[in-house]
């Protein structure tokens, strides 16, 4: 009330379950998150489009070689991403871009020149099915988390909760009615105990979500409870000889160099993110909406997308290959992972955002472009 808008609100509770949520079904998808919210390393700004007046998104996409557009600011209006490559820039329009500072927003006529066309792909064709996530462990996050489940997950999937009793007092009761594209399962038991995760059969799951208990338990001992859960998951992994994808959540950031012995797929430190992104609306207040339509099921969101479905692989390539077959898809090109590099903290796990157009980068057959798409 007394704000007015000048205040921009930011649920921490609900954006750590969005993370959550979209992570735990494309690994890698939170480092990006960090690599955008994190002031040292490449991040969303806003620039002006008075010299793109007239002409399209699609043009605007490869006239940068150092910064890559993500979408519109229109006057009296909220960000539009990942527009239609027809769009035409309007007057007042602002483009949205991913930079490494403002200053590096160099606008000009295109910069890119014309692609090979025997270096772009066709996309494989795959078919959704129904896939079976188990969440591990709880906290006030875990409905919320398991509502945004519902909005992603393929029509026929499951979501399996272990966690203790204390949680059906926290909103589990009657949340498998409000689910339309998942059921429900809850099982009462202690999710860090080595009989209980023997007994669930862990490998049969998709995905797997280890939640910190941070409800009840202080910051060490929830990150510890966490730990011991992940270190039982690799255990089992490795006498199975089975890989599964695990997403853990961590309360300090201090503890996740600890949890990398686990070989999590993907950390998400919840504390530093909603941290992160305070000070990055505090510095413009239209990240805020812009931070909220990535998050949205709705409209365009971050997907990680085999690379083998835009270029071609084995060889160097340009990355404006990859921006100009993701235009093609009506997507927009915002970097690489280089899966063979996932591990390796010194270069953010293999996440490249916002890489120069005329960069030269040789792809696996595990390796990921990362677009703003609509599915």
């Amino acid at each position: 009330m007394v704000g007015r808008d000048e205040v921009e609100l930011i649920l921490a509770g609900d954006v750590i379950a969005r993370i959550a949520a979209q992570t735990c079904r494309q690994s890698g998808l939170s480092i990006v998150y960090q690599e955008l919210l994190d002031f040292s390393g490449d991040e969303i700004y806003m620039t002006s489009a008075d010299d793109f007046q007239g002409r399209s998104y699609g043009d605007v996409i490869t006239a940068f070689v150092d910064a890559s557009p993500i979408g519109l600011l229109v006057p009296g209006g909220g960000p539009r991403l990942n527009p239609p490559a027809d769009t035409v820039i309007g007057p007042g329009d602002r483009l949205v871009v991913i930079a490494a500072d403002d200053d590096r927003i160099t606008r000009g006529a295109s910069t890119v020149n014309a692609v090979d066309e025997a270096l772009l792909a066709m996309p494989v064709p795959r078919a959704e099915r129904p896939e079976r996530t188990l969440i591990l462990g709880w906290n006030r996050r875990a409905p919320a988390l398991v509502r945004e489940l519902d909005r992603y997950a393929p029509a026929g999937s499951t979501v399996t909760v272990v966690a203790p009793a204390a949680a059906d007092d926290a909103g589990l009761a009657g949340l498998g009615a409000l689910l339309v594209r998942q059921g429900l399962e809850v099982r009462t038991a202690d999710s860090a105990d080595r009989s209980v995760l023997d007994a669930l059969g862990v490998e049969v799951f998709d995905h797997i979500v280890v939640l910190c208990e941070s409800d009840h338990l202080d910051v060490s001992r929830a990150d510890a409870r966490t730990l011991i859960t992940l270190l039982h998951l690799r255990d089992i992994a490795s006498r199975l000889g089975r890989d599964f994808s695990i997403v853990s959540e961590m309360l300090d950031l201090r503890d996740r160099a600890l949890a990398e012995v686990a070989r999590a797929d993907d950390f998400i430190v919840s504390d530093r993110l909603t941290s992160l992104m305070i000070a990055q609306v505090s510095e413009n207040k239209h990240l805020n909406a812009v931070f909220a339509d990535i998050l949205d099921p709705e409209g365009s969101e971050i997907y990680l997308k085999p690379a083998a479905d835009y270029v071609v692989t084995d060889r160097p390539v340009p990355y404006a290959a990859v921006v100009e077959a993701a235009r093609r898809r009506g997507e927009t090109a915002i970097g690489y992972r280089i899966a063979a590099q996932h591990e390796e903290s010194d270069v953010a796990y293999g996440v490249r955002l916002n890489p120069r157009k005329d960069a030269m980068v040789t792809f696996e057959a595990d390796d990921r472009v990362i677009v703003l798409a609509e599915d």
